[in-house]
């Protein structure tokens, strides 16, 4: 039977709370570079590309070999603290990424961090069996609210836009899945406010049929004409 339904994940604040390891790996980078961050400025960059979120702390000391150098080391201490200090989903993901495969959705990460990074969470977490794309920085030229990571990841897994839903937990992801035509659950830390389609604390609270109800699945889905 083929299916034509997707589910796209952001990462960190979304698979996993990754907020506290970010946050050294970054404090100690630049405290190395001379320039000390505090956690407001970098809650305010949080989730962002690298090549934004430095030369806005570095200014006219912003040169591209030292943007690469700062970036390369933050996130080589942001694995390695993965590896040493350990990293676990967040409430509900393990349940619903198993759910929704056992289901027959195809998943992928759609993610502003680094390739390498993705694959440390993912091998941390024992979850990389049941995605089946994956696209980080590497793959695309403009990070959200741009929809480019999205419909990429869309087009890996050879879903429909209209057939995928967004699973994001910042308001520049969601502005991102609206852009690509996508629906979006939002999960929102805090009280945040989110423009998504669906909005919950954490998974935990969705309701068993969130997925498809959100999605409005039909029967004539099955019968398109797709590569699997």
């Amino acid at each position: 039977m083929n299916r034509c339904k997707a589910v796209l994940w952001d990462m960190d604040g979304t698979l996993v709370h990754s907020e506290e390891l970010h946050w050294i790996a970054w404090r100690d980078t630049m405290a190395n570079e001379g320039i000390v961050i505090t956690r407001e400025q970098f809650l305010l960059t949080f989730g962002q590309r690298n090549d934004s979120i430095i030369p806005a702390w570095l200014g006219s000391a912003a040169s591209a070999e030292r943007i690469q150098r700062i970036g390369q080391v933050k996130e080589e201490l942001y694995r390695d603290l993965v590896q040493r200090v350990g990293i676990a989903p967040a409430p509900g993901v393990a349940a619903w990424l198993d759910r929704l495969h056992k289901d027959g959705w195809h998943q992928a990460v759609a993610s502003a961090a680094p390739r390498a990074n993705v694959d440390a969470v993912l091998e941390a977490l024992s979850v990389d069996h049941l995605f089946q794309a994956i696209v980080s920085a590497e793959d695309v030229h403009r990070g959200k609210p741009d929809p480019e990571v999205y419909l990429l990841a869309a087009s890996r897994l050879g879903v429909p836009a209209d057939r995928s839903i967004v699973v994001e937990d910042a308001s520049a992801g969601i502005e991102g899945a609206r852009r690509a035509g996508m629906r979006s659950i939002g999960i929102s830390h805090n009280g945040k406010d989110l423009q998504a389609d669906v909005v919950v604390e954490h998974l935990d609270l969705l309701e068993p049929d969130a997925f498809d109800r959100l999605l409005n699945w039909s029967e004539s889905c099955e019968a398109a004409d797709l590569p699997w």
